[in-house]
């Protein structure tokens, strides 16, 4: 066997690897306050919320039919309509545990991909903002 023959599965190897990690999709951010409870993914089970409050609500194109419950996306956000809004460098794994269209408080915006917390989303943006463009991958 020639070489390239040897080493192009060995590439194509690297290259599949390498592009799962480098995908991500984009979409908006909005925010919500408590009551968090009871929610769509777990009723008033609260020990089913990550225990630091990283948590979000999905959005509809994000929602799955509820396949989107317990989902970990990392998120980070882009840029906002709010001058110097983005915390930098800051990304935040979040949890999904309700659905953005059924939370029992009202988010900063409404039909956003995905509705972080307070804490989420002061941790990768300003609370000055009402929305932000962000950058989620699973």
């Amino acid at each position: 066997m020639s070489t390239p023959w040897k080493i192009l599965p060995r590439c194509a190897l690297f290259f599949s690897l390498f592009l799962r990690l480098c995908v991500a999709d984009v979409g908006t951010a909005a925010y919500y306050g408590p009551p968090y409870t009871p929610t769509v993914c777990f009723g008033g089970d609260t020990s089913r919320f990550p225990p630091n409050n990283l948590f979000a609500a999905a959005g509809e194109g994000v929602w799955d039919n509820g396949a989107a419950c317990g989902r970990a996306y990392t998120v980070r956000c882009l840029s906002s309509p709010t001058p110097k809004a983005c915390v930098n460098g800051s990304t935040v794994q979040v949890k999904v545990v309700d659905q953005g269209s059924m939370l029992n408080s009202m988010p900063s915006t409404n039909g956003t991909t995905l509705v972080l917390s307070n804490a989420a989303f002061q941790m990768i943006a300003s609370s000055t903002a009402s929305i932000i463009n962000i950058e989620f991958a699973q």
